[in-house]
């Protein structure tokens, strides 16, 4: 394991990491870090709606996260004539806090290794099916027992694919309010250019707040509800950073695949990721043409957009990334002297010696599958007409097949309502053109013969003119109208038959049984054995190569890492410094740019020199920093602490270069870049005027 790679269980930090971490600059204990018999930081660590993380900082449940995680409700909230998204919000008191339908908080109580209880009837000789559940049978008899005859959740996750089990019980807020968001001119600044990219100026943050009821337990929202008491309130220092500062990251991380085999490692990085960086890149322009040539339709796709675009980006960087670090080679250096450990060894060698062949064959077969798979997901589903008209599948079918929709009134109530939103931001105009695109490039990319059946009746009607059939299928569908899907769900026993007629029904209805009955089973199929491999791998590789420390893959778990504040060398000759200012957002203003935008109130406070007390030493106004801290997807809006445990800056994105680190780390090009701190604290106070909420907050100077 390199410097400073790995995102680490708490649980296990006294015996893992915490000799480490003082040596390397930390103050506190593992016990300050986790604990359940004390309140520790993990009480103000928040999985703040599942994906992003969020930091608690006051006694009145107060939580920073990003902008980006926060950008869906701040949309939710905005119009054309009250454009938040445009001129940011700040609640004056708590009385103008922005109830958000559906946003979840959720803390962690305690985490416990279960992997004995779980396992415990698992035998060698069972199929992968049975073992599976029998693990299902288990999990569910455990989360039960753990939770009984109280208000807390829990869940059970594997680690390193399936060789142990650790469960999580949770506490989860459901009233959870805006209370503040700057401009996106501040809080996208840069917006997709920058995105993934160091220097970085984007004051990436937004503010919400926890509510409780009278007893501070978890309610639905209420107008009686209080302000939320946490156990523990994070300090926030003003202090400063330098370089190789102590940085820790504490959060819940989404996805990593460190472990994988140079087989894996090749498809993804030759295959898949083109692939879908191919098809991502065809939507955007076509989005971004039409979200420039009006607001309404800026509005509605603005979080679309940014959510596509984040990933398109990242894989493009990662493919770039991998290829720098020579990961497939270095892979294969590792399963070279990890054979020649099987192969000293017959019990080892008789366990572990075709692994790699195994491997070989079965990414051979996949390959085809996993193109199949990605054209389908990124292509078919990515035109947004079809994807509205997939909610209806299992209904029809269901309906053609005898059944009444009073069998599935809940399903239908849930399609009413997931419409309602869909149309909200929705434009079929954009969308036709979305639909040529998108069917051109899946018959350009996929065999004649693995294609959906629609697609021949296509060629023989259109010709591949795709443009033609697209304006044909939006003239004619439902789908591109809420009031007439709205109309059909009125009485689906008899308008059924209507939609199972509609051009766009027929269209989603082919290429979606195609992928159901015939390339989801035989993916997953492969998948499956790839996994008992893997599984078989990770075990080998804890046993054999004993040099090394192991840590789990991330699987949005809550998670430490550690690392120092440090500038990188991207490539020969050039060096990025380890810290941006408010100077390098005057220096990439451009009013002709939507991204490059500053609000005049910050020119001004610019101008003047108006930076209180949020300057560094040297008179500069810090935006942003970069350290070492290994993190992936989920930590955005993260805590970023100093060696004494206090708030230092929320993190917010990596570097382009680094995005490969979900796959292989690279310490000289890994970085995961942060809000200052006292970036957040002068917009919220200089800026926005919103500086009693300050106030709440332990302000270490």
């Amino acid at each position: 394991m390199k410097a400073d790679e790995g995102m680490w269980l708490p649980i296990f930090l006294k015996a893992m990491n915490e000799a480490d971490m003082q040596s390397k600059g930390l103050k506190l204990s593992a016990e300050d870090i986790y604990s359940i018999n004390k309140s520790s930081l993990k009480d103000a660590i928040v999985h703040f709606g599942g994906g992003c993380t969020a930091e608690i900082i006051s006694d009145q449940g107060l939580m920073l996260t990003n902008h980006h995680c926060g950008y869906g409700q701040i949309q939710v909230h905005s119009t054309v004539e009250n454009d938040l998204l445009t001129n940011g919000f700040w609640a004056k008191s708590q009385a103008e806090e922005l109830q958000n339908p559906g946003l979840t908080a959720t803390l962690i109580v305690r985490m416990e290794d279960v992997t004995k209880q779980v396992l415990a009837n698992v035998t060698a000789d069972m199929s992968d099916a049975e073992r599976e559940k029998k693990i299902n049978e288990a999990i569910a008899q455990i989360t039960k027992d753990a939770i009984k005859e109280t208000h807390y959740g829990a869940y059970i996750r594997p680690f390193f694919y399936g060789n142990e089990y650790y469960m999580f019980v949770t506490e989860t807020f459901k009233d959870v309010r805006l209370v503040g968001a700057p401009p996106s001119s501040i809080g996208k600044f840069g917006g997709d250019t920058d995105n993934w990219m160091w220097p970085r100026h984007t004051g990436d943050f937004s503010v919400f707040r926890i509510y409780a009821d009278k007893d501070n337990k978890p309610a639905e929202y209420s107008k009686d509800n209080v302000p939320y008491k946490p156990k523990y309130v994070i300090p926030i220092s003003i202090k400063g950073i330098e370089e190789n500062d102590f940085t820790m990251v504490y959060g819940f991380p989404g996805r990593t695949t460190e472990y994988l085999s140079s087989y894996a490692v090749n498809m993804i990085m030759n295959e898949t990721d083109p692939a879908k960086v191919k098809i991502r890149e065809t939507r955007l322009g076509i989005w971004d043409e039409d979200m420039k040539a009006s607001d309404k339709v800026r509005i509605q796709y603005s979080a679309k957009y940014a959510s596509i675009a984040n990933y398109w980006k990242k894989w493009d960087g990662e493919i770039r990334g991998l290829k720098k670090a020579d990961a497939i080679n270095k892979k294969k250096l590792f399963e070279q002297d990890f054979l020649l450990e099987v192969n000293t060894d017959d019990d080892a060698k008789g366990k572990y010696g075709n692994l790699f062949s195994d491997f070989e064959k079965l990414y051979l077969e996949i390959s085809a599958w996993s193109k199949q798979r990605d054209y389908h997901a990124e292509a078919i589903m990515g035109i947004e007409a079809v994807s509205v008209a997939s909610y209806f599948y299992d209904v029809v079918d269901g309906l053609k097949a005898g059944k009444k929709a009073a069998d599935a009134q809940k399903y239908i109530d849930k399609i009413k309502t997931d419409v309602g939103v869909f149309y909200k931001d929705f434009n079929a105009a954009t969308d036709e053109k979305i639909c040529a695109a998108m069917l051109k490039t899946y018959v350009d990319n996929i065999n004649k013969a693995d294609q959906a059946t629609v697609f021949l009746e296509i060629e023989k009607k259109y010709k591949g003119d795709f443009k033609k059939y697209a304006k044909d299928l939006y003239s004619k569908s439902m789908f591109v109208s809420e009031a007439k899907v709205m109309e059909a769900l009125k009485d689906l026993d008899k308008s059924y038959k209507k939609i199972e007629k509609d051009p766009v029904y027929k269209l989603m209805y082919s290429c979606l049984s195609k992928y159901r009955n015939v390339v989801f089973p035989k993916y997953n199929e492969l998948d499956a054995k790839i996994n008992v491999l893997n599984r078989t791998y990770m075990k080998a590789m804890r046993e054999l190569v004993t040099t090394k420390k192991y840590y789990p893959d991330a699987n949005s778990t809550l998670r430490v890492t550690y690392g120092k504040v440090s500038g990188y060398f991207p490539k020969d000759g050039v060096h990025y410094d380890y810290y941006t200012t408010l100077d390098g957002v005057m220096e990439k203003e451009n009013p002709a740019v939507d991204e490059f935008i500053v609000f005049p109130k910050l020119k001004e406070l610019y101008k003047n020199k108006d930076y209180g007390q949020y300057a560094n030493k040297k008179g500069e106004l810090p935006v942003a920093f970069c350290a070492s801290n290994h993190t992936t997807g989920g930590n955005s809006g993260s805590p970023v602490f100093n060696g004494e445990g206090q708030l230092i800056g929320t993190n917010f994105d990596r570097n382009w270069e680094g995005t490969m680190s979900d796959i292989i780390y690279n310490p000289d090009q890994v970085r995961n870049i942060v809000l200052d701190v006292r970036f957040t604290l002068f917009v919220i106070d200089k800026f926005a005027g919103a500086g009693y909420l300050l106030n709440e907050m332990k302000i270490i100077k």
